[in-house]
């Protein structure tokens, strides 16, 4: 906004919040310097809203890996859960019959093929299936908004109850030593009583920046909590001891950026990455994505 008054002039320039006068003979000159000042300041205007902060994970510690092998993976699966159980990989998906053509399902995936065996199958106009892991011969499954959880023998898939989600959404779900550990989209962890599903404790993950939310697929290994940040190319590592007395955890960052890029340029039919399966035979990570047409085998470094 600019203001000139005869023989002197006002000007204010609300981007750098400066208010000047000065005589007619320094009026053009200091109309071009402060006209410059305001074209190159970096708040936003009403024209040009402000962009995102770049993600937080960048100023974070990164962990390095390394490629071991790909396998086909099925791009019929939204993949919503992945984990290893008694050398089998099990992925679930997601979907519902209004905005997807992607299965509520759960089943074992063929790695030579990559199609998955589908054991379970929800009602898509009823439950949009999340995340998955096995207890005790027990395989848990999430659904999203609706509530509602299930319980199936791990060998046979026979559905052997139901429960009620603790949290107005479920996303992911892995296991430690004692109890399931869930995420519901946002910096929570939430640790389940396997035989209630009550909630037993919480740890909130944080950066520099505040809440890390977002968190997605999860997998436990040897203590440490692994967490894909859905919308992100960024598998975060959380030592969820470092948060048992502050209630919080500051994550370390798997920086997928890479493949992610070509997943995306080669396919674009396909979604964000979301799946982390560790195999404790080979001791690497099987990674993909939502419609990916890849399954990558990492190992870190």
């Amino acid at each position: 906004m600019l203001y000139v008054v005869v023989n002197q002039m006002t000007i204010f320039v609300p981007s750098t919040g400066l208010t000047m006068k000065m005589q007619h003979k320094s009026l053009f000159f200091c109309v071009l310097a402060l006209l410059a000042i305001a074209c190159n300041s970096t708040e936003p205007t009403a024209q040009e809203p402000e962009s995102p902060a770049p993600p937080a994970e960048k100023e974070a510690p990164l962990i390095g890996f390394a490629v071991v092998k790909t396998y086909p993976h099925d791009e019929s699966y939204f993949t919503e859960g992945f984990e290893f159980n008694k050398g089998r990989l099990l992925e679930s998906s997601g979907g519902n019959a209004q905005e997807s053509p992607y299965p509520s399902a759960a089943g074992v995936v063929n790695l030579s093929t990559g199609k998955v065996d589908t054991k379970v199958l929800l009602d898509a106009k009823t439950y949009f299936g999340e995340g998955i892991t096995v207890w005790d011969n027990t395989l848990y499954q999430l659904t999203w908004k609706s509530g509602i959880g299930f319980r199936y023998d791990a060998t046979t898939f026979k559905k052997t109850g139901e429960f009620r989600i603790p949290t107005p959404e479920g996303w992911g779900l892995t296991h430690d030593t004692a109890s399931l550990l869930m995420s519901d989209g946002s910096n929570n962890i939430y640790y389940l009583d396997p035989a209630t599903l009550q909630i037993k404790n919480m740890v909130r993950v944080t950066d520099h920046q505040g809440p890390v939310g977002n968190l997605n697929e999860l997998e436990w290994v040897n203590g440490i909590l692994y967490a894909n940040r859905w919308q992100t190319p960024y598998i975060l590592r959380i030592d969820l001891a470092s948060g048992k007395d502050r209630n919080l955890a500051v994550p370390v960052v798997l920086d997928m950026t890479a493949i992610a890029n070509e997943i995306n340029s080669k396919y674009p039919e396909s979604d964000v990455l979301n799946g982390i399966a560790y195999n404790t035979a080979t001791g690497t990570f099987f990674v993909t994505g939502k419609k990916w047409p890849l399954i990558y085998e990492i190992r870190l470094q």
